[in-house]
C-alpha cells in the first residue's frame, strides 16, 4: 500500500520540477529563445491559439527570433498578440515574417531576473515541503489502519524525506543554472 504512496509522491515531485522549468524558460536571459513565446495566444480567426501551432519561431543569431506565419494573413493578430505579453521586446513585422530582438539586460535588470528566479524556486520547495506533508499524512492514516507496522511507517517517512531532499537539492541546482545563465554577459 506504501507504494502508491512513494510513487504518487515521485510523480508530484516531478510534477513540481516540470512546473518551475516552464516558469523558467518565460523568464529571458539576454539571449534569444523560442520559449520566450510560450504563452502567446494569438486570437486565430475567433479562437485562442499558441503561437506556436500558428507559426515556425526560429533563432537565426543568440539576439534575435524570427517568427514565420504559416498563414501570412495572421501576421497582424501574431504582433498584437506579442504586444499584449508585454515581454519588453518590440516586434517588428515586415509583411512576411516578425522579428524580436533580445536587447541586452542591464545590470540592474539582471539582479531583479535573479530576485524573480529565486522566488520561482522557493515557490516550488513550498510545494515539495506540502507535497512531502501530505505524503507523511497518507503513511500515518495506513499505521492507524493497521496496514503498516510502526517500524515500516519509520521506514516510509525516511523514504520521503530522502526523496524532499532531492527534489530540493535539484530544485537548488535548477535555479544556480538559470542564476548563472541570467548574470552571464
Amino acid at each position: 500500500m506504501s507504494k502508491d504512496v512513494q510513487e504518487i509522491l515521485e510523480q508530484k515531485m516531478q510534477k513540481t520540477i516540470a512546473v518551475l522549468k516552464d516558469e523558467l524558460n518565460t523568464v529571458r536571459a539576454g539571449r534569444a529563445n523560442p520559449a520566450l513565446l510560450d504563452r502567446v495566444v494569438v486570437d486565430y480567426y475567433g479562437s485562442p491559439t499558441p503561437l506556436k501551432n500558428l507559426s515556425n519561431i526560429s533563432v537565426p543569431d543568440p539576439r534575435t527570433l524570427m517568427i514565420a506565419p504559416f498563414d501570412p494573413k495572421t501576421i497582424n493578430d501574431i504582433e498584437k498578440a506579442i504586444n499584449l505579453l508585454n515581454l519588453g521586446i518590440n516586434p517588428t513585422n515586415d509583411g512576411k515574417i516578425i522579428r524580436m530582438v533580445v536587447p541586452q539586460l542591464t545590470e540592474e535588470r539582471r539582479k531583479e531576473l535573479t530576485k524573480v528566479v529565486k522566488k520561482f524556486g522557493e515557490d516550488a520547495k513550498v510545494a515539495v515541503r506540502n507535497e512531502r506533508r501530505d505524503a507523511n499524512d497518507e503513511l500515518k492514516k495506513q499505521e492507524k489502519a493497521g496496514e503498516l507496522t510502526e517500524d515500516d511507517l519509520k521506514k516510509e517517512m525516511e523514504l520521503v524525506q530522502k526523496k524532499t531532499d532531492k527534489t530540493i537539492k535539484d530544485i537548488d541546482d535548477i535555479i544556480a543554472a538559470k542564476d548563472k545563465e541570467i548574470l552571464e554577459v
